[in-house]
């Protein structure tokens, strides 16, 4: 059927009450609803149509999927109405100077859902725009990957609060310019949903949720093309069922996949997806984006597909949430992460390299494959944006291209050694104090966990470390996009090794870069004698600039080459940002700045320049220079 059949079709259904909506022609919101179906059903129908094709399962599944949509913007509150048309007004109105984020675990952070509402006058004092509360849905008790193992997503983890707990901060910090971030973990459920439970029981339609074998022929086959992921959890892709049965788990052995070959299945996920965002969700993080199609003979990653579902989602959200945005969560090669981010697809991207980057250079002291990066894979297409970050909830791995060290002769290999080994102090010399993740000595492979102060130095009692602290964040508050900080790393929490002794916490030192909210820390972020109070005061300095500096904005910039190994430099339209990665002075000699005129002014620090005399910059110091107008 065409698409403007299935638009005719669809509003004779209406008109003849063929449709169970809840909203009527006398809503007032009808009109725009109806507006954004028109302009957006054709797009939705053809890539539902290229996944699942027209035959009568997908037809009837699309039928329902428009009912679901126009029963979804009828419970769509007048708030939330009210902020889709304003972000619709101004479709980059995440790329403002303005943003800065947050990310935290609410246990971890506050307690509770309502520990959360009374951090509110700090959100407000750091200057953030953007919360991202870590999983909280309701998961297992110890099998639960933190949280990413999801046995419903209309439950709040009762530890944490209620549904309506949820909706109440989801209101408070809308009212205070806050944006609310969850987790949307559409890969996998838990082994405990209801519907991986029907699956166990055999229950025809939600056998058919999951990819469920009766034996090992079929995993075999696909394991032949599939790599694994936590081997120290289960070989290959597949884990057996107590009844003999095999179902896809890619990642642990408690995370079922789900069957996106199943249009049932894209119908379901889309309910889950918009019923959170009518709770008042402004951004979803969709996680392991690159593993949600499978197909046999491939690895299973990244296949086009995975891209159509995506945009299928997105279409689903323009029709009946248009505020609500998705991030990529692809931790994969920098070629493949790219890919995903489009205004039709995912508008937000967390930026895995650039933050891969700043700790290699801080490592090596060189600057090189960070301004590579920033000159070749930085600028994004027009309407989205990165999410900056120095470290995540996550560990660290080492994400650069292969391809991209040989320009500089560096063996990949080796480097991820060398790099591994530093951050986990096993180089003569090493200032951090990470953990190694999945640790395999057979492979080489390692990933680091860790906070930012201990990996930074701070736990080590090394004097530069508050230097190298504000210098990596400096870096994410002046390329563009959204700065993401995790909450607590602003007044130099270190590791918490403590947390492997929690229960379900055993064998993933991940958490030890999760410690709990820093009270002492945050009770001296006022006093300049602590170490919480030199790094606090730093970090509001620079956020205060950032927000003042209107070329920051947006998200292209251009490299500045400075033809000094340790010197990153780019421009932002018009200020200049140089940064020294290393231990000793540098300087930047005259002719670097020829097309700059003759002074210029460190917005940070408020000094003058004369670039006719050049630059010296002083240990991990950077600035932020824009052009003084000549007398």
């Amino acid at each position: 059927m065409t698409a403007g059949l299935w638009r005719e079709a669809y509003r004779i259904r209406r008109r003849h009450g063929a449709c169970t909506a809840v909203v009527t022609w006398q809503d007032p919101g009808m009109t725009t609803y109806d507006e954004r179906l028109s302009a957006e059903l054709p797009r939705l129908q053809s890539l539902f149509g290229e996944i699942y094709g027209n035959g009568s399962r997908a037809t009837a599944e699309f039928d329902g999927l428009l009912h679901d949509l126009e029963r979804s913007w009828g419970e769509r509150s007048a708030a939330m109405r009210r902020l889709d048309e304003r972000h619709e007004a101004d479709p980059d109105w995440f790329s403002s100077n303005q943003m800065l984020g947050g990310v935290c675990y609410v246990d971890l952070y506050a307690g509770r859902l309502d520990g959360v509402r009374s951090r509110i006058p700090y959100f407000r004092e750091l200057g953030l725009t953007y919360l991202h509360l870590m999983p909280l849905f309701l998961a297992p008790e110890e099998n639960s990957d933190g949280g990413y193992a999801v046995s419903s997503y209309r439950d709040v983890n009762p530890a944490l609060g209620t549904m309506a707990d949820f909706e109440a901060l989801a209101a408070e910090l809308r009212e205070n310019g806050i944006s609310l971030v969850v987790d949307f973990v559409f890969n996998h459920t838990s082994n405990e949903h209801e519907w991986a439970r029907k699956a166990l029981a055999k229950d025809p339609v939600y056998e058919d949720f999951y990819l469920i074998f009766p034996d090992r022929t079929m995993p075999d086959r696909y394991e032949l093309t599939t790599r694994e992921i936590f081997p120290d959890d289960h070989p290959g892709s597949f884990v057996p069922l107590p009844d003999g049965r095999w179902v896809w788990a890619t990642f642990y052995h408690f995370q079922w996949d789900l069957n996106y070959a199943n249009p049932a299945v894209f119908r379901a996920m889309a309910n889950e997806l918009l019923q959170l965002a009518n709770r008042g969700v402004n951004i979803l993080r969709m996680d392991a984006v690159a593993f949600i199609w499978k197909q046999l003979g491939t690895t299973s990653e990244n296949l086009p597909q995975a891209h159509l579902l995506l945009q299928a989602f997105n279409a689903v959200c323009r029709i009946a949430a248009p505020s609500l945005l998705f991030k990529s969560e692809a931790i994969v090669h920098p070629d493949d992460v790219a890919v995903y981010i489009r205004p039709d697809e995912c508008q937000l991207s967390y930026n895995p390299l650039q933050m891969a980057l700043i700790w290699n250079s801080l490592a090596t002291r060189e600057v090189n494959l960070l301004s590579q990066a920033l000159e070749e894979r930085h600028n994004l297409p027009e309407h989205t944006a990165w999410v900056n970050y120095v470290r995540s909830h996550d560990d660290i791995g080492w994400t650069f291209s292969d391809d991209d060290a040989r320009v500089f002769g560096i063996d990949g290999f080796e480097h991820r050694r060398f790099l591994n080994a530093f951050y986990v102090n096993r180089f003569e010399g090493s200032f951090a104090r990470g953990v190694p993740f999945q640790d395999n000595p057979r492979t080489g492979d390692c990933r680091i966990s860790g906070t930012t102060a201990s990996l930074a130095g701070l736990e080590a009692g090394d004097p530069l470390a508050i230097d190298r602290i504000v210098l990596a964040h400096s870096i994410v508050l002046s390329t563009g996009g959204v700065p993401l900080i995790y909450l607590g790393d602003e007044v130099g929490q270190l590791n918490d090794y403590a947390s492997l002794d929690v229960p379900g916490h055993q064998g993933d030192s991940r958490w030890v870069g999760r410690p709990d909210y820093p009270a002492e820390r945050y009770a001296e972020r006022t006093d300049p004698s602590t170490d919480a109070g030199r790094l606090s005061e730093r970090f509001q300095h620079l956020i205060d600039v950032r927000k003042r500096t209107a070329e920051f904005a947006g998200g292209r910039l251009e490299i500045f080459h400075t033809h000094e190994p340790h010197v990153l430099g780019y421009q932002r339209a018009g200020v200049l940002i140089l940064a020294n990665f290393s231990e000793g002075e540098r300087r930047l000699d005259a002719e670097r700045f020829g097309a700059w005129g003759s002074t210029a002014t460190d917005l940070v620090s408020g000094r003058s320049f004369d670039l006719s005399e050049g630059i010296v910059l002083a240990p991990y110091e950077f600035v932020w220079l824009r052009a003084t107008a000549s007398a």
